[in-house]
């Protein structure tokens, strides 16, 4: 059994090759776009083992996405092939600053129907971490009721929970999110925000108001990243701060998803707080040096090298 179980959908990206509009672009580069498949291809890439819990459409998309995944070394056995509804894609445009536009296409896609019974207890009790981002519980009700099924499968079990609100407002109103985030946040034992998610969850970006707020609610590690500064963390009495590391950003496409792996491999490891955020950090600024998601994600003797400033990150 996978030491992390994750739980989401991942969609097939398409990034226009070229700057512009998509009306004017007819060359795309194809990758894989999934917050928790990112988090999990890290963990495995880091020396650990991880699980995916997903619906995939029973069609061309669905079968690249499982084949990458299965390839990348994570255990697929529990995504359920669906025959009645579509993987889901996204276009990527390029802006001529350098940001992208993302177009999605995922409403009734399969992994939206994830529901309950996708949840099997065996799976998520014999883990020892299982991770949730906030992306999932937005795709419907089903897919909010399946992820409280897997939190409270967990918390019973004493498996660690990640939760990471990556809140995504495209995919559901202000007031709704924040709601459902708040209360996912009181079935965690991790909660990895960022600290622009942290303003509009708890109307500040205090780190100090934060922590207190965040733990009050029961979790008992609070990560809080600050974007190019790195990232705060807290663990009991201890409160450390880790500065990120300089490199030149191709693509933002996955970083806080790599940090979060990151962080969950040196929390397997049973690293201290601040050697984990040390790796955290690294994943994340290792994501951002390539295109897409999870092609920049390092092996473990790689982010060590690029954390001792043994190798030049040229990718």
């Amino acid at each position: 059994m996978p030491e992390l179980v994750t739980i989401g959908e991942t969609m097939v990206v398409f990034d226009g090759e070229m700057p512009g509009p998509l009306s004017y672009v007819s060359k795309y580069e194809r990758h894989t776009g999934g917050a928790e498949t990112t988090v999990a291809v890290g963990v495995v890439r880091l020396g650990h083992s991880a699980g995916w819990v997903s619906r995939l459409g029973n069609d061309e998309f669905g079968k690249y996405v499982l084949k990458s995944f299965r390839g990348e070394g994570l255990d697929v056995s529990q995504v359920k092939i669906d025959s009645q509804n579509p993987t889901g894609i996204f276009f990527r445009q390029h802006q001529a600053n350098g940001e992208r536009r993302n177009f999605y296409y995922r409403k009734g896609s399969a992994a939206s129907y994830l529901c309950p019974e996708d949840i099997e207890e065996d799976y998520i009790k014999k883990a020892k971490y299982l991770h949730i981002t906030g992306i999932t519980p937005a795709l419907s009700q089903s897919c909010l009721k399946a992820v409280e099924k897997a939190m409270k499968i967990a918390k019973e079990n004493g498996v660690k929970v990640s939760f990471d609100p990556n809140l995504r407002l495209k995919l559901w109103g202000k007031q709704e999110a924040k709601e459902t985030i708040l209360e996912l946040i009181r079935l965690a034992d991790i909660v990895l925000p960022g600290i622009e998610e942290c303003l509009v969850l708890f109307d500040t970006d205090d780190i100090h108001a934060l922590f207190k707020l965040i733990l009050n609610m029961g979790p008992e590690v609070v990560v809080i990243k600050t974007g190019a500064d790195g990232a705060v963390g807290i663990q009991g009495d201890e409160i450390v701060k880790v500065p990120g590391f300089k490199v030149k950003t191709i693509d933002p496409f996955g970083a806080g998803d790599a940090f979060a792996a990151g962080f969950l491999a040196g929390q397997l490891k049973k690293w201290d707080l601040k050697t984990s955020i040390t790796l955290a950090n690294a994943l994340g600024a290792m994501a951002v040096t390539v295109n897409g998601n999870v092609e920049g994600l390092p092996t473990l003797e790689e982010a060590q090298m690029f954390i001792s400033g043994q190798n030049e990150i040229n990718r």
